[in-house]
This record gives C-alpha cells, structure tokens and sequence, in this order.
C-alpha cells in the first residue's frame, strides 16, 4: 500500500510515516518512480508505535524492541537482558505516571465534591475566596 493509504488506515500523518522510516521503525519498499509501498503489516507497526510513543518510549528505544515484537513477519529476536531490564524500567516509569495520575484526579473529585456541596456551580466559583 502506498503511503496516503496506510497514514488513512492506521491514523497517522504522512509525514509521522516517513519520520518512522527515517529512524528505522517502518520499513519501505520504493517503486520504480520512487514511490514508498509498505506491506500490509504496517497498519499493525504503526499502531503499535504510536502507542508506544505514547507510553513515553523514545524513536531509539522503539527501534530496539520492535525487531523482538516479529510483527514484520520475521521470526522474534530475543531481546537482551539489558533492553529488558530497560523496558522493566520504563514500564515502572509508567506505573509511577500512573499513580501520579490517579492521585491527581482524587484530589480534582475533592474539590469538586467540596465546590458542589458548597453550592458553587461553575468554574469560576473555584477560584472565588471566601
């Protein structure tokens, strides 16, 4: 599939596919005149990079686990004890994010518990004294 196919399909810009190409994420195949063709894998890829992303993983990290994901096709590479003591370590980054996160809206539904037992109806009612 040609590169506006797989950016409508997977929900990613053209230009975030050819960065992934450029770091080594997403490979291409060209055509004769030059045009990228990815294989029908990298729907897959490319959500899974994007999610990866999102999970706070940079293009370096990324590019190292995904060769141990096979959802190329190839057969799996092991991942070494240090990329996975460095995933460990990220995936623990993440549960801290989280929690951090949870607290924060514990802390957001007390005040709004607060503001609406008060009688306070919007916004600007929070930041009212007294």
């Amino acid at each position: 599939m040609r590169i506006g196919e797989l950016a409508r399909r997977s929900g990613v810009s053209e230009r975030s596919l050819r960065y992934y190409e450029t770091q080594g994420l997403l490979p291409a195949q060209r055509t004769p005149g030059g045009h990228r063709e990815y294989a029908e894998w990298a729907v897959d890829r490319v959500v899974r990079i994007q999610m990866l992303y999102a999970a706070g993983l940079n293009s370096g990290k990324i590019a190292q686990l995904l060769p141990c994901l096979g959802d190329d096709g190839r057969p799996n590479e092991v991942a070494t004890p240090r990329l996975t003591a460095n995933l460990a370590a990220e995936r623990d980054r993440i549960n801290r994010t989280i929690a951090d996160l949870v607290r924060s809206r514990e802390v957001l539904d007390e005040v709004i518990d607060a503001a609406s037992q008060s009688g306070a109806t919007g916004p600007e009612s929070l930041t009212r004294s007294g």
